[in-house]
């Protein structure tokens, strides 16, 4: 049985705001490559929302350290579910998959014992020459916003612009930079850091977000906010999509 907290995520995965968050992971990630016909491993899959979608067109193998996710992942779509984490990445060989997606993941890894570097540099191992690694992270100064302003907790803000710590459901965050991600892998260079979550995390009216338009509109909007100065400055998440040399 799920905890809680995970059923809690769950039903937010299934809300009008987590859709635009979806769309706009797949459709920057489409920007970058066709996603037809590619070998595709989604690491840290959760309840699988990425992995059904990206499995209409494509073979993906999914990692997944959470055996209660698994169970209630989406099945949709036929695609490979491995539980397991680091350990399992290691069993495949170099150069085997077109694209990487680790989305929400690396900075809960230390709740598995393994520091993010050593899954990214798994990750260049693995990726073939020219293929992506789609990343999306918290952004700390999208962190700090959020919680001064939607959840209304000055001074956790204050204390994060401290230094302090946050966490959610999945335990506590551990901040790291986007250009890590290039230094831990070695052999992949960043191509993009687009924002997501700009705008819509700060409107405190959930209700008008089950307004029949409203996740068209604001996926509209968030992906003009995308790649411009400042918005994509205080998003919640960074977006990072990295290209083996």
């Amino acid at each position: 049985m799920l905890s809680e907290a995970l059923q809690n995520f769950l039903w937010n995965a299934k809300q009008p705001w987590f859709k635009v968050a979806y769309k706009m992971y797949w459709t920057q990630l489409a920007d970058m490559i066709n996603l037809d016909n590619l070998k595709i491993l989604d690491f840290g899959s959760g309840f699988g929302t990425t992995s059904n979608y990206l499995a209409k067109n494509n073979e993906v193998i999914a990692i997944e350290p959470n055996a209660d996710m698994i169970k209630e992942r989406e099945r949709e779509n036929n695609y490979t579910q491995i539980n397991g984490t680091i350990e399992k990445l290691k069993e495949f060989g170099n150069n085997y998959f077109d694209v990487i997606t680790c989305h929400n993941v690396l900075e809960f890894s230390m709740t598995y014992g393994t520091e993010p570097s050593e899954i990214v540099k798994e990750f260049s191992r693995v990726l073939r020459s020219g293929g992506i690694l789609s990343v999306i992270k918290h952004n700390k100064t999208g962190r700090v916003i959020r919680t001064a302003v939607f959840e209304n907790n000055i001074d956790e803000a204050l204390l994060l612009l401290e230094g302090g710590e946050s966490s959610n459901t999945f335990g506590k965050i551990n901040y790291y930079d986007s250009e890590d991600l290039a230094k831990w892998g070695g052999n992949i260079k960043t191509e993009k850091i687009l924002g997501v979550q700009t705008i819509y995390g700060l409107q405190q009216n959930n209700d008008i977000k089950y307004e029949p338009d409203w996740v068209d509109k604001m996926f509209d909007l968030e992906m003009k906010l995308c790649d411009l100065e400042p918005y994509k400055n205080i998003a919640f998440l960074h977006h990072v999509l990295l290209r083996k040399n």
